[in-house]
């Protein structure tokens, strides 16, 4: 039996163990329950459910462990003994205590197939897992002794085949090195009639050598000259750019000059304009009499590039300083923020 056919067997136990089980609980449950009833306060009906529910509980915890025990190859001791048998007793008592009381014997034969069948099935659910815990552990032996046997014999034949090698590469070098002394003796008879072809040959070359440099250098000088000759003519050149551009800038920096002077006389001159034809609106003094809305909107702007208050503007046209109060505000609006003087000032820098 291999590993997979193990670990089926033990897939079929735990379900096969489960299905008991949770049969078994469910048929406790709806047995039991009402036994507990007949048993409890009638205020506390609703509690019956909870005694098999505690029991079967225990069961439950007692399988799983001795499952996972098992598996592990260990053992918990007498407890687990205990518990596992208090709770089937209990279980076996409670499902037929009912039947027991009314001296069914039937009754109490049947509700106790279940109990029974739970209490066998853990005993000998934890039996076959030890067994197939024991028996898997032996299949692992069983497999590591011929794994380890496996493996001593390829190192033999590793061995064995290290040494043919080892005995065929001392031969093969022997025959090698042999060969290798023949190729030096005819590598230095060749190499010493090329060293007598190459010294032939370096005289020749350094005698064209020669030729060649002395050419070279008669080339190079003459390049040199021209050279020089292009350097000045060129040095020449530049130093006429450089002064046209010299004789160019100083021209647009002159023109800039007098422009900027003439931007600032009219710009003066339109501050000047401004300011005259603002005194003229302001000067007026109060108005006797509420003067026409052509006229009185020129004042109030006046005025509100001035600094005046509102009173003072009123005063100036004749309306009213709510009127002149509406105007200021559609000034400040249009984005009449400062005097007319930086208005203008703004306007000529721009």
């Amino acid at each position: 039996m291999n590993a997979v056919q193990i670990r089926s067997a033990e897939r079929a136990l735990s379900v096969g163990t489960w299905l008991i089980v949770a049969g078994a609980m469910l048929y406790s449950i709806l047995t039991v329950t009402p036994l507990a009833a007949k048993h409890t306060p009638d205020k506390w009906d609703w509690t019956a459910p909870i005694l098999p529910l505690v029991v079967d509980a225990a069961v439950v915890i007692v399988v799983r462990l001795d499952a996972v025990l098992a598996a592990l190859g260990g053992h918990g001791g007498k407890w687990p003994i205990v518990l596992r048998w208090m709770t089937g007793c209990m279980t076996l008592a409670l499902n037929v205590a009912d039947s027991a009381l009314w001296k069914d014997l039937v009754g109490a034969a049947v509700h106790a197939v279940a109990p029974l069948l739970l209490i066998v099935t853990a005993e000998t659910g934890l039996a076959y897992r030890r067994a197939i815990a024991a028996a898997t552990a032996a299949l692992n032996e069983e497999q590591q002794a011929e794994r380890a046997a496996r493996e001593q014999a390829a190192a033999e034949r590793r061995e064995t085949a290290a040494r043919l090698a080892r005995e065929e590469r001392e031969h093969t070098a022997a025959l090698a090195r042999e060969q290798r002394e023949h190729e030096a003796r005819l590598v230095r008879e060749q190499a010493e009639r090329e060293e007598r072809a190459r010294r032939e040959e370096v005289e020749r070359a350094e005698v064209r050598e020669r030729a060649e440099r002395e050419q070279r250098e008669r080339a190079e000088r003459e390049r040199e000259q021209q050279q020089r000759e292009r350097e000045r003519r060129e040095q020449a050149e530049a130093e006429q750019r450089e002064q046209a551009r010299q004789q160019h800038a100083e021209r647009e920096r002159r023109e800039h000059v007098e422009r900027a002077a003439r931007v600032e006389r009219e710009r003066r001159e339109h501050v000047a304009r401004a300011e005259r034809e603002r005194a003229a609106l302001l000067s007026g003094g109060p108005a006797t009499a509420k003067l026409a809305e052509d006229r009185a909107r020129p004042i109030v702007q006046a005025a509100f590039e001035a600094g005046l208050p509102t009173r003072a503007a009123a005063e100036l046209c004749g309306w009213s300083v709510g009127w002149v109060s509406t105007r200021y505000q559609e000034l400040r609006d249009a984005g009449h923020h400062g005097t007319a003087r930086e208005a203008v000032a703004a306007e000529a820098v721009a």
